[in-house]
């Protein structure tokens, strides 16, 4: 019977690559961005509201640490529907994009967010390298 369907996830054959399984090329443009540039991008985003945030509270306080969360999620919210990623995604040549294609809409960013800034989510990645925030708000980040 090896010609039998999967009936469950766990029965699936593993991805030769990440975003095999989401129809996506195994490198280049358009596929899954890897941990390299991911890192990059949280670290360019996270100096950037680190340093914003010094403008509404004096560094090293438990106000710059919220305050500085909230650049960031707020940065978050606002450039992935608008310029199709953060700051640093675009800095680091990728994009967010829906799993089933079109706009990524408003809701996807502010979910996706939510999550991330709860950052459990971002450490829990599938074989296709897409974190747990990700999977809900079905997005992918993927090279531009």
């Amino acid at each position: 019977m090896p010609d039998a369907k999967p009936t469950t996830f766990g029965d699936l054959e593993p991805s030769r690559w990440p975003g095999e399984r989401l129809g996506l090329p195994e490198s280049g443009s358009r596929s899954v961005a890897r941990v390299g540039r991911r890192i990059g991008a949280l670290a360019i985003d996270w100096a950037a509201a680190l340093l914003i945030a010094m403008l509404f509270a004096p560094y090293s306080t438990l106000e710059h640490s919220w305050a500085t969360l909230g650049v960031f999620a707020v940065m978050q919210i606002v450039f992935i529907p608008t310029i199709g990623g953060s700051v640093g995604h675009r800095i680091c040549g990728m994009h967010l994009v829906p799993i089933s294609g079109g706009w990524i809409g408003l809701w996807r960013p502010l979910v996706r967010t939510l999550l991330l800034v709860i950052v459990v989510p971002a450490l829990v990645w599938d074989s296709d390298q897409r974190g747990f925030h990700d999977k809900v708000a079905g997005t992918v980040l993927i090279r531009a």
